[in-house]
């Protein structure tokens, strides 16, 4: 059964950092590239990053090139996503997800908020 749980959002101030972990199980981790996508309140899921299955060729939404970093490690089938100076516009549920499949985790909440 796959499964993928996101934790590590919260409440962070203007400029804050905050890192996400996706921990995967149930499938081949290492076998699939990965994503993070984010739905803020009335908006459509918008892809965030997405990551190759071996680390390589990482690609962001403009809106957070520069400030933000995915990573993984297929040993501890775990996907990370390093969220620096993160402003109000960042607020959103963010989401794992295996690429081109339909296996979502629940979801982790960050509130960029003074």
């Amino acid at each position: 059964q796959v499964q993928l749980m996101e934790s590590g959002g919260g409440l962070v101030q203007p400029g804050g950092s905050l890192t996400l972990s996706c921990l995967a199980s149930g499938f081949s981790f290492k076998s699939y590239a990965m994503t993070w996508y984010r739905q803020a309140p009335g908006k459509d899921r918008e892809l965030v990053a997405r990551i190759g299955e071996t680390g390589d060729r990482p690609r962001y939404n403009d809106a957070v090139k520069d400030r933000f970093t995915i990573s993984r490690d297929n040993v501890k089938n775990v996907l990370s996503l390093q969220m620096n100076n993160l402003k109000p516009e960042d607020t959103a549920k963010y989401y794992c997800r295996g690429e081109y499949t339909e296996w979502w985790g629940p979801g982790t909440q960050v509130t960029v908020s003074s």
